[in-house]
Order: structure tokens, then C-alpha cells, then sequence
């Protein structure tokens, strides 16, 4: 019986050096473990979910980026717009338009009456 006893402890040390052996884990020897392949179905489904959550991760990013860079623009038209409207606002002020007359020597004159509404 000590016979037995002896084989089976050198043979959970040898099991036990395949485990920590670099070229037994380099050279693919833990894939053949009872444990692998009783679980391949589960680890490949990891796998490939950690592969999709990773491409969601940066799909998500690139529209962050593009969301911000649109936001940016959005900000810069908006600016835009409202400088052109002022300045649209303070060209059409009379005395502006008077001066413009003046400047470009057109032969106009103001309205010396006040204008007055029609109504039915």
C-alpha cells in the first residue's frame, strides 16, 4: 500500500510542477485540464463579450468626441449669428443710415413728417 501511496504523491507533484511550468502554460498544456475543457462553451461566451463590450466602449467614445465637437460648432454658429444680428441691429438705426446717405453723397433727405398708420 505504500507502494500506491508513493505513486499517487509523485503524481500530484508532477501535476502540481505542470502547473507552474512557464513552457507548460507557454506551449498550451493547461487547455488540456479537466477543467477547461468542461467549461469551453463558457469561456469562449466570456470571450466574446468581453470583445463586444470593449467595441461598445469605443463606439460610445467616438460619439462623445463627435457630440462635443458639435456642441462646439453649435456654440460657434450661435455666436456668429448673434454678432451679424447686432450688427445688423446698430446698421439700421436711422442716424446710421443718415450718416451712410451722407458718406456715399446720395441726395436724399429724411422725413420731416412723422409716419402715420391707415385703418379700415
Amino acid at each position: 500500500m505504500s507502494m500506491e501511496a508513493d505513486n499517487k504523491t509523485t503524481n500530484n507533484q508532477e501535476k502540481k510542477k505542470k502547473h507552474f511550468s512557464f513552457l507548460y502554460v507557454l506551449g498550451g498544456g493547461f487547455l488540456k485540464e479537466d477543467f477547461f475543457t468542461r467549461h469551453t462553451r463558457m469561456i469562449v461566451l466570456v470571450v466574446i463579450l468581453i470583445f463586444f463590450f470593449i467595441g461598445n466602449r469605443y463606439t460610445c467614445l467616438q460619439k462623445l468626441r463627435e457630440i462635443d465637437r458639435l456642441q462646439q460648432e453649435l456654440r460657434d454658429v450661435r455666436f456668429e449669428a448673434l454678432s451679424i444680428s447686432s450688427e445688423l441691429t446698430g446698421n439700421s438705426r436711422q442716424s446710421q443710415i443718415e450718416m451712410l446717405i451722407e458718406e456715399q453723397g446720395i441726395d436724399l433727405e429724411g422725413a420731416t413728417t412723422p409716419p402715420y398708420e391707415l385703418k379700415k
